[in-house]
């Protein structure tokens, strides 16, 4: 199986404080990868890392073997092949769903507005949300936004998803929308990284689990392996902290 993206010796620091260090992993096409961890533990630095939202102070990041870490990168291209979705709806609140949507595609890809709006409404249609293109974000509810939010990114044909904590900001009861989303799109083949604190989200969607813990990964494997049978006391404690919140 093919690697869309790889990471090598990955290190961050702000100033004094260094949040990500030694991070190296390969993420095969197709498959979806799921961090896990405490908050501050560098899962939301690590995402926003790859997709050059923030330098990295060491190491090599490659997407389909190139180097986009490099400081010659094209920046602007580079985020172009990836859509990335915040715990934070972003949606523009004076522009519809519709609108919200095609705005990148037209202005940032140079996609006419008719096909846009074309594939926005498939989109919106194929994820039970094209009676909603015309009203504004105010009038959905947050499942609804988020999953908005989600098919922005797949308008701009992304080659990977980064998807932030995406749940962390919704209702449980909505949560379940969301992750039916992320769910359809793993069985179409889209690659995915995730940081979440959902447990039971990262079980379903999960091929692989990593366990972030203070800047470093302690530990990586199948979902069945790292959440059911840890072996670092380290995870087996954030588990049991987990467990004890009755996010697990």
């Amino acid at each position: 199986m093919s690697e869309v993206l790889v990471v090598e010796k990955v290190r961050k620091a702000f100033g004094s404080e260094v949040v990500l260090e030694d991070i190296s992993f390969r993420v095969p096409v197709h498959t979806a990868t799921v961090f896990i961890g405490s908050s501050g533990s560098g899962k939301s630095t690590l995402l926003r890392c790859i997709n050059l939202l923030e330098q990295i102070d060491d190491g090599i990041i490659t997407l389909d073997g190139q180097e986009i870490s490099a400081v010659e990168a094209n920046v602007d291209e580079v985020r172009k092949k990836f859509g990335m979705v915040f715990q934070a709806f972003n949606l523009f609140p004076h522009k519809t769903v519709l609108e919200n949507i095609t705005l990148a595609p037209i202005h940032a890809r140079g996609i006419e507005p008719e096909q846009a709006i074309a594939e926005a409404l498939e989109l919106l249609a194929r994820f039970g949300l094209k009676d909603k293109a015309e009203q504004y974000p105010d009038r959905l509810s947050g499942g609804q936004q988020q999953r908005v939010a989600i098919i922005r990114s797949l308008a701009l044909h992304p080659r990977m998803l980064l998807l932030d904590e995406i749940t962390s900001a919704l209702d449980p009861v909505l949560v379940n929308e969301v992750l039916s989303l992320v769910r359809d799109l793993k069985s179409d083949g889209m690659t995915m990284l995730l940081a979440t604190h959902e447990m039971g989200f990262a079980k379903q969607v999960a091929d692989e689990v990593c366990f972030l813990h203070k800047g470093r990964i302690l530990e990586w494997g199948a979902p069945e392996d790292l959440l059911e049978s840890p072996k670092l006391p380290e995870t087996k404690d954030f588990l049991r902290r987990v467990h004890e919140a009755g996010r697990l």
